[in-house]
């Protein structure tokens, strides 16, 4: 894992972006002498985004388990669509 200040990143953006896509790594900048955010392959974004997209239908699903849960046909039939 490695760990940049902000104003190295800035520096060397270009090193990072290389980094990243080419070698597949994971760099995560500091500000403040904190962790604030990481530059990571779009590939570990999709997969990110995919789980996110599980987790919410997920929730959504059990959702509609619930007591006065309504499908959406019923729910646009109320709302007079």
């Amino acid at each position: 894992m490695t760990i940049l200040s902000m104003t190295d990143a800035r520096q060397d953006f270009t090193s990072i972006a290389n980094q990243v896509m080419f070698k597949g790594e994971r760099i995560f900048i500091n500000k403040n002498n904190k962790l604030a955010f990481a530059v990571i392959p779009i590939e570990d974004a999709k997969v990110l985004e995919a789980l996110e997209d599980k987790i919410d239908l997920d929730d959504a699903l059990k959702a509609l388990k619930e007591p006065g849960s309504i499908s959406l046909k019923e729910f646009k039939k109320k709302l007079g669509l």
